[in-house]
C-alpha cells in the first residue's frame, strides 16, 4: 500500500512516498523548493522582464511569494489577480486592492492579454507525479496527507496572530491531542481557508487529510526514540518562519507557545523556553513581542528541562541552550511527514495497522 505525504514549508516542500511493505528507512523522500519559493522566483524573473501579472488558482502559502509582488508592484508593473487567488496575500479584498492588485473575475483574467499568468496552489501534485514518473515511480496513494500552515480567516479587527493562537489552544484544551491538528476531507473547519484551498486541489478520487506543519513536525519528533523516551521534554519545532514549542510529559501537554523565527534571538528563544517549562510563560509576554500566543495547560515545572528541536533553522538555539536534535527515522527533514503518518492512523483507522506496524519506535 502508498501513502504519501507533503509537508509545505517556507523554504522546501518535503515529499514522503512510502511503501508500507517496506521498511519506513527505504520510503522515498524528497526536498524540493517550496510553491511560495518557486512562485517568488517566477514573479522576479517577471519583474525583470517588465510583463504584467495575472494570478489565478487558491490561497497558497505567503512569504517570499508575497515580498516578490510587493516588489513587482513598486517596480510599476501591474497585477491582477482572481478573488481566490488574491486571499494569498490577506483575507480582506480590500486590503488586497489597497496593495495595488487589481482584482479581476475569472472569465476578464482569462481575457487578458500580454500577461504572463500564474497559477497559486500549495499542492502541485500534477508537477510530483510526472517528476517521479520520470524516475519509474508510479504514484497512486492509497491515502494523501498534506501541512501547511494556516493562520486562518481571522474576522475584521481580530488579529491573524490571535485568531491563530486561539485555534490552537481551543484545539488542544481538554486533553486535545496533536493529531486533533489534522481533518479529513469533509472535517476541515471553514475557518482553514488554507487548508480548505488544498482540499479544493487535491485528487478527488484519493482519502485526504490535511494539517497543520508545525504540529505535524512535533508529532513526527516524537517517532525518535529517545524524544519519546522522555520523561519530560520540550520539543520546538524551528522553521524558518515559525517557532512552536510544547512541554511534555511523557505524551500529556503541558503548554506550547508559538512566536515568528525572526523576532526572537536566540536566548530570547531559550527564555521562552526555560519560562514554558517552568510554567510561568504568559500569552502577554509572546503576544506583545509580535508572537502568536502562550498556553499553560498545566503549570507543573520541569526543572532544567531537556530540550529537544527540529525544523530548518533549529541550530539558532545551539549556542545557548544545546539541545538534542531530533532525527525520526533517520531523517530530520521529514519529521512533518512521519507526523502526518501518524496523524493518518488516528484519522483512517483502515490504514492505522499498517501505519503504526511501519513505524514501529524500538
Amino acid at each position: 500500500m502508498q501513502l504519501v505525504a507533503i509537508d509545505v514549508g517556507t523554504g522546501t516542500q518535503d515529499v514522503l512516498v512510502w511503501d508500507t511493505e517496506q521498511t519506513i528507512e527505504n520510503a522515498l523522500q524528497l526536498v524540493l523548493p517550496s510553491p511560495t519559493a518557486q512562485l517568488a522566483q517566477q514573479v522576479r524573473a517577471a519583474t525583470t522582464r517588465g510583463v504584467a501579472l495575472a494570478l489565478s488558482g487558491v490561497i497558497m502559502g505567503g512569504g517570499p511569494g508575497h515580498w516578490a509582488i510587493n516588489d513587482h508592484l513598486q517596480a510599476g508593473y501591474p497585477v491582477y489577480a482572481t478573488p481566490a487567488a488574491a486571499q494569498t496575500f490577506n483575507d480582506d479584498l480590500e486590503a488586497v486592492r489597497e496593495m495595488g492588485i487589481v482584482l479581476v473575475s475569472d472569465d476578464e483574467e482569462a481575457r487578458l492579454a500580454h500577461v504572463q499568468r500564474l497559477v497559486l496552489r500549495d499542492l502541485q501534485w500534477d508537477a510530483l507525479v510526472a517528476a517521479l514518473d520520470h524516475f519509474g515511480v508510479r504514484l497512486a496513494p492509497a491515502a494523501l496527507a498534506v501541512a501547511v500552515f494556516d493562520h486562518g480567516n481571522a474576522p475584521p479587527a481580530v488579529s491573524d496572530r490571535k485568531f491563530r493562537f486561539d485555534y490552537l489552544a481551543d484545539r488542544l484544551q481538554d486533553g486535545g491531542w496533536l493529531t486533533d491538528l489534522a481533518f479529513t476531507r469533509e472535517h476541515i473547519p471553514p475557518e482553514m481557508t488554507r487548508l480548505q484551498a488544498v482540499a479544493m486541489t487535491a485528487p478527488a478520487d484519493i482519502p485526504l487529510l490535511v494539517m497543520d506543519t508545525a504540529p505535524a513536525a512535533i508529532l513526527g519528533a516524537l517517532d525518535d526514540p529517545q524524544v519519546r523516551a522522555a520523561p519530560t521534554a520540550v520539543i520546538a519545532n524551528i522553521g524558518n518562519f515559525h517557532a512552536l514549542a510544547f512541554h511534555m510529559a511523557g505524551l500529556h501537554i503541558r503548554g506550547l507557545f508559538e512566536h515568528h523565527t525572526g523576532e526572537v534571538t536566540a536566548t530570547q528563544l531559550a527564555g521562552l523556553i526555560g519560562k514554558l517549562a517552568a510554567g510561568t510563560l504568559t500569552n502577554q509576554e509572546v503576544f506583545t513581542t509580535q508572537g502568536h500566543g502562550a498556553l499553560i495547560l498545566d503549570p507543573m515545572p520541569s526543572p532544567a528541562p531537556w530540550i529537544a528541536t527540529t525544523g530548518p533553522r533549529q541550530s539558532v538555539l545551539d549556542p545557548v541552550a544545546r539541545p538534542y536534535h531530533a532525527v525520526p527515522h533517520g531523517a530530520m527533514m521529514q519529521a512533518g511527514g512521519f507526523g502526518l503518518l501518524r496523524a493518518m492512523a488516528a484519522h483512517l483507522p483502515e490504514y492505522s495497522e499498517a501505519i503504526e506496524r511501519g513505524l514501529l519506535i524500538l
